[in-house]
């Protein structure tokens, strides 16, 4: 049976989404108006199909091709091809080397310490003299309000870099100017001078860093990104892309996770002293977890993945047919042709109803063991899904877990009064003026 959706325009769907107020908002008309399986517009694809029914993901799941056109804005960051178009053949190798690199806990021990010295400075500059530093309106004397999204945006950059780039090599990388230089390479224009000179700068530094980790020697070490990927026989060209491209996202994405999340807990209080309780049990006086405290904080845990149901740090995901599919949704079955673009709009899978009862509404209990076993898989995909999902999830889990502990530990949060916090779809799900909140010291802290 033909898919559903609304009629074609001339503009390639740009006044619908534009008249919605954004993808995201569209997404979420379409499928509440078509259900699970929708067609549209999508401009840059042509006519694309459209799934939020996690039943029919998962019949997609193994597809391994993304439409080129839609990831293009990244081939600044890759010159030695765009790591998110890559065919499968190419993928699947290197895919492997990353896996066993960012999801494993030797690598996330190894950094561990180091993430804790970024977060305690942090913490440390928001309790003192210049906590103050980027307030928000409607801070007061001795309440400072900081800009969320700026503030840890900048710290997952500092985090992920210090991740990438230490080791052998890293004394001659001064983390402050890559961070700069990725500040310039995000606002600026693509071929501005002032773009450009960041653009290679950053190439130059990962280079230098590459060069000094090949010249050492050491071999095979898997909780070293640049050690395995040179042991595993990638070139260095496709090493510093990688590296690249990993700092791009994982900086945002972790940064807006936390973001969110701190953002509901100022609207939730009572979820916020949950969290504290817990913190306070599992580290007593201690200001920081270790990285072993991480699977004791299961509350945290439930809270961070209710934020980023609510709040998809990346709101979208793409796949391109290879051949002619058939869909089989709730209400009926579908053809789809090779070549046809697969949206995956993770915001409306996330708020769909049949999986997710009043779906609006902030509840970490969702994430219950045994309300994870009563539900498809494929209902929760902050981090995509199949063999393009996100290689990083697990050290972004535990960067944004250890954020969120340190800084609950240590202060409450609060919305800004008359502050509106609008999402707005940009690279990631953003915040359209950022989120700035008042932070004080908990009692005791």
């Amino acid at each position: 049976m033909p898919i559903p959706g609304p009629a074609l325009r001339d503009d390639g769907g740009v006044g619908a989404i534009s008249d919605a107020g954004g993808l995201h908002l569209y997404q979420l008309w379409l499928h509440a108006e078509y259900g699970g399986v929708v067609r549209f517009q999508l401009p840059g694809a042509g006519v694309a199909v459209s799934v939020s029914d996690p039943l029919v993901l998962e019949q997609t799941a193994r597809v391994d091709e993304r439409p080129a056109s839609l990831f293009a804005f990244l081939e600044p960051f890759c010159q030695a091809g765009n790591l998110q178009v890559i065919g499968a053949e190419e993928h699947a190798p290197w895919r492997r080397v990353l896996l066993e690199t960012l999801a494993g806990r030797p690598s996330h021990e190894r950094h561990f310490g180091e993430f804790v010295s970024l977060v305690e400075g942090l913490a440390e500059r928001w309790g003192g003299a210049g906590a103050g530093a980027g307030a928000g309106a409607g801070a007061g004397a001795g309440q400072p309000a900081v800009l969320l999204q700026k503030e840890l945006t900048a710290l997952s950059l500092r985090m992920i870099c210090a991740y990438a780039l230490g080791g052998a090599g890293s004394d001659a990388v001064d983390a402050e100017k890559v961070v700069d230089a990725f500040e310039v390479v995000l606002s600026e224009d693509d071929g501005t001078t002032r773009a450009s000179l960041a653009l290679d700068y950053l190439r130059s530094t990962v280079d230098r860093v590459i060069a000094a980790r090949e010249e050492s020697g050491q071999g095979a070490d898997r909780s070293d990104l640049i050690r395995a990927l040179l042991a595993a026989g990638t070139s260095p060209a496709r090493i510093r892309d990688t590296v690249m491209v990993i700092m791009l996202a994982a900086h945002h994405t972790t940064g807006v996770a936390v973001s969110w999340t701190l953002h509901l807990l100022g609207r939730h209080p009572e979820v916020a002293e949950r969290v504290a309780a817990e913190l306070d049990r599992v580290l007593g006086d201690r200001s920081a977890p270790d990285y072993g405290d991480l699977r004791e904080l299961t509350y945290l845990d439930m809270v961070l993945k209710e934020s980023m149901r609510l709040y998809p740090p990346g709101p979208y995901g793409a796949r391109e047919t290879a051949e002619d599919m058939v869909l089989d949704g709730a209400d009926g079955t579908y053809e789809v042709p090779a070549g046809t673009t697969v949206f995956y709009p993770f915001w409306a899978v996330h708020m769909n109803p049949d999986h997710w009862p009043e779906p609006e509404k902030f509840r970490p209990e969702r994430f219950t063991p045994e309300a994870v076993a009563g539900r498809s898989r494929f209902a929760y995909v902050p981090f995509g899904l199949g063999p393009r999902s996100c290689e990083g999830a697990g050290l972004a889990m535990v960067e944004a877990q250890l954020t969120l502990a340190v800084l609950l530990k240590r202060f409450r949060f609060r919305p800004v009064e008359g502050h509106e916090v609008t999402p707005v779809e940009r690279f990631v799900l953003w915040a359209a003026d950022d989120i700035p909140m008042v932070v004080t010291p908990r009692d005791g802290a």
